[in-house]
C-alpha cells in the first residue's frame, strides 16, 4: 500500500508539469462542451483530437484524450438536467429526476449534486485504481498465449451480448470487425488480405478513420434532422443558485456512496461501462427508498446516486486497459488504440517499463477532475448560454473538424473517402438497430487476438486443447459458454413470455 502512494507521488510529479498540465486541462475543458452539446459524444470528439496529439508527447497525448472522456462525463449531466436531452448515454437516468427538479426551479441545486457525486465517484474510483491495478498486473504475469485469447475472447462476448439490442447483431458487429482488424499485410507470410487490390490498404485500416466514420460522421447523419434551437429553462440557473437546499447532502450521501462502489465494480466488468452502472445504480436507490413514488417527480437521490456511478465506472474502466491490454468499452478501444500508435505496450509490463505514463495518468485523473469540479460551478452561466446553438451549425462544423483532421494523418484524400465510406455504412447500421461500437471493439482486438492464438496453438504444436488444459484459460472458455447459455435461456423466455401475453390478449379479446 505505501508503495502505490510512492508511485502517486511520483506521477503526480509527472501530470503536473506545465506541459502535461495544460493538456489535461485542455481534455477535460473540451470533454464538459462535448458532454454539454447533445448528439456528439466523447467518442467522435476523441477521434477528431486522436490527430492532433501525434505530434505532441505520449504521456501529454492520453491525459488529455482521457481527460476528454471523463470531461464529457460531468457536462452529460448539464444538458440531461435542463433540456432533458441526455448529452452522454450513461445521463439518460439522470433526465428521469434532473429535469423534473429543473421545472421546479431547482436546477442549481440539480446540477451542485450531479458535480459533487461525479467528484466523489471519481476520486473512489482512482483509489480503487491505485490499489488494485498493481495485483491485478501480478496476477497477468501469470497469463500466456491462450489465457490472453480467451480473455479476449469472452471480452467480446460480453461487449457484444450483454449491450443494449439484439446480441446475434452485436456479435455480428465484432465479427466484422475482427476481419477489419487483419486487413492488411500478414507479418508471418507476408501475404495481403482484404485488400481488394488498393495498395493503401496493405498496412491496414487506419483507427482514426473507423472511429471517426462510425462516431462521427454517422451521429452527424443521424442527427442531422434536427436543425431548430434548443429550448432551456434557465429559471433557478446561477451560480448562486447552486447551493444545496437543506437535507440534500444529507439525503444524497448513501445513494453516493451505493452508486460509487456499483460503478467500480461495473467499470472493470467487459462489456458493461457507465450506461448500465447508472442504471443499475438508479434502480437500486429506487428500491431502498423508503418514499418510491418520489423518484421520476424529482429526487435528488435519482441524481446523486446515478451520476456518482458513471463516474466511478468511468476511472475503472481504465484498469483492465492499462493492466491487461483489453479495453472493455469502446471508448477505451480507441484508448488502447491512441498508446499504440503512441508506441506504448499496454498490459502487465506498462506499470514496470513506463511507470511515468501508467501513475502520470492515474494522477492527471485526479488533477482533472478537480479541474473540472473548478470549471463547472462558474462557467454554469456559458454552459446554458452554449445549449442555445443551433445544431445546423454545430454538425456540419463536426464534419468539417473530421475531414481536416483525419486528412492531416497522411495527407492521404484516401482518408477522407474511408471516413465517408464508414460513416454511411455506420448510419445505415444505426437505421438498422446495429450498434457500430462492438465492431470497434473487434477491429482493435483482432490482430491481437490472432497474434496470441497463433502463439498458443504453435506453442502447443497444434493442439486446440491448450485452451482447455490450462485453468485461467478453461475458465474464461466456460463463462464465455456460460454468458452465451445465458443469453440464449433469456432470448426463449422472453419469446415464451410474448406468447402467453398474445394467447391471453386473444382469449380475453374472444370474451369480450
Amino acid at each position: 500500500m505505501m508503495q502505490a502512494f510512492l508511485d502517486l507521488w511520483g506521477g503526480f510529479a509527472t501530470a503536473l508539469t506545465p506541459g502535461n498540465l495544460m493538456y489535461s486541462f485542455i481534455g477535460v475543458f473540451i470533454g464538459n462542451v462535448i458532454g454539454v452539446l447533445p448528439g456528439i459524444g466523447p467518442l467522435a470528439a476523441m477521434s477528431m483530437l486522436l490527430p492532433l496529439t501525434y505530434s505532441i508527447e505520449p504521456a501529454a497525448a492520453l491525459m488529455m484524450l482521457a481527460g476528454l472522456y471523463y470531461g464529457a462525463q460531468y457536462g452529460g449531466a448539464t444538458t440531461s438536467i435542463l433540456l432533458n436531452v441526455p448529452g452522454v448515454a450513461s445521463h439518460a437516468v439522470t433526465c428521469l429526476d434532473g429535469h423534473p427538479l429543473a421545472k421546479q426551479g431547482k436546477a442549481g441545486t440539480a446540477l451542485f449534486m450531479a458535480m459533487f457525486a461525479s467528484f466523489i465517484g471519481a476520486c473512489v474510483g482512482i483509489l480503487i485504481m491505485v490499489f488494485f491495478s498493481p495485483l491485478i498486473v501480478e496476477l497477468a504475469f501469470r497469463f500466456g498465449a491462450a489465457e490472453y485469447f480467451t480473455i479476449m475472447a469472452l471480452g467480446l462476448l460480453a461487449a457484444s451480448t450483454l449491450a443494449h439490442g439484439s446480441p446475434v447483431k452485436g456479435v455480428a458487429m465484432v465479427v466484422i470487425g475482427l476481419i477489419l482488424g487483419v486487413t492488411g499485410t500478414d507479418v508471418n507470410t507476408g501475404i495481403t488480405r482484404f485488400t481488394f487490390g488498393f495498395a493503401e490498404l496493405a498496412d491496414g485500416l487506419s483507427i482514426v478513420a473507423i472511429a471517426m466514420g462510425l462516431f462521427g460522421v454517422a451521429e452527424s447523419l443521424r442527427n442531422v434532422n434536427r436543425i431548430g434551437d434548443a429550448t432551456v429553462n434557465r429559471e433557478g440557473v446561477s451560480a448562486r443558485s447552486m447551493r444545496p437546499a437543506k437535507g440534500d447532502i444529507r439525503r444524497s450521501l448513501l445513494p453516493i456512496l451505493r452508486g460509487t462502489g456499483i460503478g467500480a465494480f461495473f467499470g472493470i466488468l467487459p462489456g458493461t461501462g457507465t450506461t448500465i452502472a447508472s442504471f443499475m445504480s438508479y434502480a437500486v436507490e429506487k428500491k431502498v427508498s423508503r418514499t418510491p413514488e418520489r423518484f421520476g417527480k424529482g429526487a435528488i437521490e435519482g441524481v446523486a446516486g446515478p451520476e456518482a456511478s458513471n463516474n466511478a465506472a468511468a476511472q475503472t474502466a481504465f484498469i483492465p486497459t492499462l493492466t491487461l491490454g483489453i479495453p472493455g468499452d469502446t471508448v477505451m478501444a480507441l484508448m488502447l488504440g491512441a498508446m499504440i500508435i503512441h508506441g506504448i505496450q499496454p498490459g502487465p509490463q506498462l506499470i514496470t517499463e513506463r511507470p511515468d505514463i501508467f501513475w502520470g495518468l492515474i494522477a492527471s485523473f485526479w488533477v482533472g477532475n478537480l479541474l473540472l469540479l473548478i470549471l463547472n460551478v462558474p462557467l454554469i452561466g456559458m454552459w446554458v448560454r452554449l445549449l442555445t446553438i443551433p445544431y445546423r451549425i454545430i454538425f456540419p462544423s463536426v464534419l468539417f473538424f473530421i475531414a481536416i483532421g483525419v486528412y492531416s494523418v497522411n495527407n492521404n484524400l484516401f482518408d477522407v473517402g474511408t471516413v465517408l465510406f464508414f460513416g454511411i455504412c455506420g448510419f445505415m447500421l444505426l437505421r438498422l438497430g446495429f450498434e457500430p461500437a462492438p465492431l470497434l471493439l473487434g477491429f482493435v482486438l483482432g490482430p491481437l487476438m490472432e497474434e496470441n492464438f497463433r502463439r498458443a496453438v504453435l506453442l502447443s504444436r497444434g493442439d486446440l486443447m491448450v485452451f482447455l488444459e490450462r485453468p485461467i484459460s478453461a475458465t474464461m472458455v466456460a463463462a464465455s459458454a456460460l454468458l452465451i447459455a445465458g443469453v440464449v435461456v433469456s432470448r426463449f423466455r422472453k419469446r415464451g413470455l410474448q406468447r402467453i401475453t398474445a394467447a391471453e390478449a386473444q382469449v380475453s379479446g374472444g370474451n369480450g
